[in-house]
């Protein structure tokens, strides 16, 4: 990826002071204030400095390239200069603060670069080597400019970083941050656009006692009908009833400094109306203003509702829901005047709403239709990690979300919530299994006609989240909220609260039993995916985000792959991909030429037919020893050596003639002796056509951070940091952090790598398959074991003494390699998930098959 990027440049407006002419080179620097040289190391940062300043084009390639630490990546929308005659993608942009252990220095990332922040190869806390920069000037200005990074190799991971190395130039130490180009006073969160970020959003706001006795209060009823002939507003005096999540407008062409928006349901005795706060009130008022508290709003304007919006429903049928109009506040315009009122200063004679919170219980949810509103208590039981879809029409705009448990004791099913970001990023970020946890304005999603059945929540825009627990809380004495609290005691003071899971891959919702059920429930031009656009699909991929694509194919091979081994490290074959696999500014480049030299790796690698594996008796836990894989044959296979090419081809060649469909099978464990899995099926059609391939895609590796985890409050921090999204600015960490891979599994079979042969027979796909669990034991056929089990999502049951009950409702291992081989040469649709782990992991999950028969 060439670091000479041709696109027009806006010019700095925050990157430096202003420096007379004698005073820069006197202190020999660029864009700042530089501090005087002290004994010690030699900064690298300053000594590029210098040698841009004596290049004549602004542009070189340093003298010595050393690795600097990644301190902050920073995103920021920048706006269309007057030059920019079409504005070209990338929407924004991206400083990143680097270290040399010397200085700390804020450089701008030329656009070029910015794939390496999608895919978070490029992330705080690594090591980073620069190898090509230049400068950026502002015209307009004397002595201004900054350092553009055009070219990196971006490395591993440091252990730790010191926060106490000064900035060179004091203006990237002042407060409020301000980006380095443009006109934009504030950075935007790094994945999204909803999350407040930066320190231009106050949380200082204070109730305030106010006399009354020279203001004049309208209601909201008497204003709807006479606001079209008024030319000025007496005050309003109303409850916040609803605050609904940020929205970010930002575009390119416009110049707007803090283009944000957020409505507030505000309620009086006579009614409820929306109020829309715009522009800059937002960063000053949003995380003041909390759902419950009552304020005097002055100096506002009214304008006709939007007709588009629809208005959360008052939770008190009897307040008369105003449509018609929408209060506006904005710190211009007229300025507005707000004012929170204690709430021992509310009286009585003012009739405002009380909050009337509509909870419902899990058992309930059973009978709530489609669409209904609900809100919800329990603790949290499992805590899925933060995932991103893209926005409509967009490239770079994404929703941050993650799946959800949580338990209220009244089912033994908890409830399945989607999560999406509400401008909460203290609790979104923070939330962990064992949590009180409270949602309102939750949406019932269900489908009872599709198989498994559909039934989940879903937040909405005014959804609002609380962690803080029940107690004090003004809805303590509702009776539902009483009864919870009356379970969590009890299952706390018996220490029935273990059990709880975290992170991991989470393949949520569930795929519907026929193919036209899935294809009706998809918004798409096209349905299928060909094998040959699937590498595509995965290479456009972003940092955490999911997607579900469906492509034909046959499936000819299938491995088993136990815990023990999973969790264990890479193959040889994985390493070597890992090792060779580019985190450069040309990784798009040279992506392409690794994965071929991988696919001829493969090729050579390993027999063909049956290969074992060997677990200890101590592989599983007591209550676990059933049979995961079983058959008729319970001698172990030897374990192959390493055999030449030639001699692979003449193997290959004898054992297809000869081998038939095969299951895998396990000796039973027989006091402490060792038991033999053999694990792998393999189809004759796969001998055949496996060297004629034009591209064999390898996605089967399932990560570390794809295995939910049992949750461990000792660790909590640390476990809730790696299922979050990667941060914006370095945290150190506290001691030494664990590893991820000393963690329980909350899963215990492992997973499958499968093999799907393309239609044509000229490309393959490697994929994985990880068992999910189901509600109940459904085995007619091998066939209908494999299919069940990829019907059903991963709700983790609780722990029993009867071993029988918690193994019967998975699908065993040697059952689904049975029932793939029912399926040699049969076309099949594969569902497959498509996951973007970041820093160049990516998986491939098959999360459902439709035999032909469920096709049509």
């Amino acid at each position: 990826m060439s670091g000479e990027s041709g696109q027009s440049q806006a010019g700095p407006s925050h990157g430096g002071l202003y420096l007379p002419n004698s005073e820069r080179n006197r202190v020999g620097v660029l864009g700042g204030v530089g501090r005087a040289d002290a004994q010690g190391p030699r900064s690298w940062i300053q000594k590029v400095l210098e040698q841009i300043t004596d290049s004549p084009r602004r542009r070189v390639t340093p003298s010595e390239v050393v690795p600097v630490a990644v301190v902050a990546v920073q995103r920021y929308l920048l706006e269309d200069e007057p030059r920019d005659r079409i504005r070209k993608p990338p929407l924004y942009c991206y400083d990143v603060t680097i270290s040399d252990g010397v200085y700390q220095e804020k450089c701008y990332l030329d656009p070029s670069l910015n794939s390496l922040v999608y895919k978070n190869i490029l992330k705080v806390g690594i090591e980073m080597r620069i190898s090509r920069v230049s400068c950026v000037y502002n015209e307009r200005r004397l002595g201004q400019g900054i350092l553009c990074i055009d070219n990196v190799h971006c490395g591993e991971t440091l252990e730790a970083i010191s926060l106490e190395t000064p900035f060179r130039n004091r203006a990237h130490e002042e407060i409020p941050e301000r980006p380095l180009r443009g006109g934009k006073s504030h950075y935007l969160a790094l994945w999204n656009n909803e999350d407040p970020y930066g320190d231009i959003w106050l949380t200082n706001k204070q109730p305030e006692e106010h006399n009354f006795n020279n203001t004049k209060i309208i209601s909201l009823s008497q204003l709807e009908m006479t606001w079209t002939n008024r030319r000025s507003f007496p005050a309003l005096l109303v409850r916040i009833l609803h605050k609904s999540k940020l929205r970010y407008y930002g575009k390119p062409d416009k110049n707007m400094i803090e283009p944000y928006q957020t409505f507030l349901e505000v309620a009086d005795s006579s009614g409820t109306v929306s109020v829309i706060m715009w522009n800059a009130l937002c960063p000053e008022w949003y995380k003041s203003l909390r759902v419950g508290l009552v304020l005097l709003l002055q100096d506002y304007s009214v304008k006709k509702s939007y007709p588009v919006r629809t208005q959360p429903l008052p939770a008190d049928p009897q307040i008369k829901l105003i449509s018609t109009m929408e209060i506006c506040l904005n710190l211009r315009d007229p300025p507005n005047n707000i004012i929170i009122i204690p709430e021992k200063q509310v009286k009585p004679e003012w009739r405002l709403p009380k909050l009337n919170p509509r909870f419902i219980t899990r058992s309930e949810l059973d009978d709530m239709p489609a669409n209904h509103i609900c809100d919800v208590i329990g603790i949290l039981v499992f805590v899925g990690r933060v995932q991103r879809s893209k926005k409509k029409e967009s490239r770079e705009d994404f929703w941050s979300y993650r799946w959800i448990h949580i338990a209220d004791g009244t089912s033994e099913q908890p409830f399945i919530v989607e999560l999406f970001s509400t401008s909460q990023p203290e609790i979104f970020e923070n939330i962990y299994p064992t949590t009180y946890f409270m949602c309102t304005q939750l949406k019932v999603v269900r489908n009872d006609t599709q198989v498994p059945k559909l039934l989940y929540l879903t937040t909405t825009n005014e959804s609002r989240v609380f962690i803080t627990g029940p107690r004090g809380q003004p809805y303590t004495n509702d009776p539902k909220v009483k009864n919870f609290i009356q379970w969590i005691k009890a299952k706390t003071d018996s220490g029935e609260l273990k059990n709880t899971v975290i992170g991991g891959y989470y393949p949520y919702p569930p795929v519907p039993e026929t193919f036209s059920k899935y294809s009706s429930s998809l918004k798409v031009e096209s349905l299928l995916t060909a094998m040959s656009e699937v590498r595509k699909e995965v290479e456009d991929l972003q940092y955490r985000e999911q997607k579900r694509i469906a492509i034909q194919g046959i499936i000819t091979v299938i491995k088993y792959v136990p815990h023990s081994v999973a969790t264990g490290s890479a193959s040889t074959s994985e390493t070597l991909r890992d090792a060779n696999r580019p985190s450069t500014s040309q990784a798009a480049r040279t992506e392409s030429q690794s994965r071929e030299r991988d696919s001829k790796q493969r090729q050579d690698l390993g027999p063909v037919g049956f290969q074992c594996v060997q677990a200890t008796n101590g592989s599983l836990s007591p209550t676990k020893k059933k049979r995961i894989l079983q058959g008729p044959h319970a001698k172990p296979f030897p374990v192959p050596q390493p055999e030449t090419s030639a001699q692979k081809k003449e193997n290959n060649l004898g054992m297809a003639s000869t081998v038939q469909r095969q299951e895998c099978v396990t000796a039973r464990v027989v006091g402490k002796a060792r038991k033999t899995i053999s694990d792998r099926w393999e189809s004759p059609l796969w001998r055949e056509k496996k060297f004629d391939l034009i591209d064999h895609q390898y996605y089967s590796r399932v990560y570390p951070e794809s295995i939910p985890r049992k949750f461990s409050f000792e660790h909590k921090k640390f476990l809730t940091e790696q299922y979050n999204s990667q941060p914006a600015k370095y945290v150190p960490p506290e001691g030494r952090p664990p590893k991820l891979g000393n963690f329980k599994s909350a899963r215990s079979l492992g997973h499958f790598e499968v093999t799907i042969l393309g239609l044509n027979h000229e490309i393959a796909m490697d994929v994985a398959f990880l068992p999910m669990y189901c509600p109940e034991d459904i085995r007619t056929s091998e066939i209908d074991t494999l299919l069940t089990c990829m019907n059903y999502s991963c709700v983790y049951p609780q722990e029993t003494a009867d071993s029988d009950r918690v193994l019967r409702p998975r699908a065993l291992a040697g059952d689904i390699i049975k029932a793939v081989t029912e399926l040699d040469r049969e076309h099949i649709v594969g569902i497959l998930d498509i996951c973007n782990l970041g820093n160049n992991k990516v998986e491939v999950y098959l999360q459902k098959i439709y035999k032909p028969e469920n096709i049509s």
